[in-house]
């Protein structure tokens, strides 16, 4: 198992995890250690790490975006059932009730 000074890391020693120029520290994705890099150690980048960090930032944005969307969509479907549900259930008793 790898260790870092400051912190413990459960990986295999076999395993080929991209680690921080910086801090050593392991990273199941190249992209995760360009975003922790670029937020962690903004003042120590080369050029070429800090493009890695704006692509990997952009993308995460681009994600980020589209699981908002996701979540707004899913909502409004769990709202519209409920509302459809409620109005189903109330026309019975008002006397409104399907054919």
């Amino acid at each position: 198992m790898s260790t870092n000074t400051q912190q413990a890391y459960a990986v295999p020693d076999d395993a080929d995890a991209p680690t921080c120029d910086h801090c050593g520290a392991p990273f199941p994705t190249e992209r995760i250690r360009a975003l922790h890099e670029g937020q962690t150690h903004p003042d120590e980048l080369t050029d070429d790490q800090r493009e890695r960090f704006e692509a990997a930032a952009a993308e995460e944005s681009d994600d980020l975006r589209l699981f908002r969307f996701k979540a707004l969509g899913g909502l409004v479907v769990v709202y519209f059932v409920f509302l459809l549900t409620y109005a189903l259930a109330t026309a019975e008793e008002i006397g409104f009730a399907a054919a």
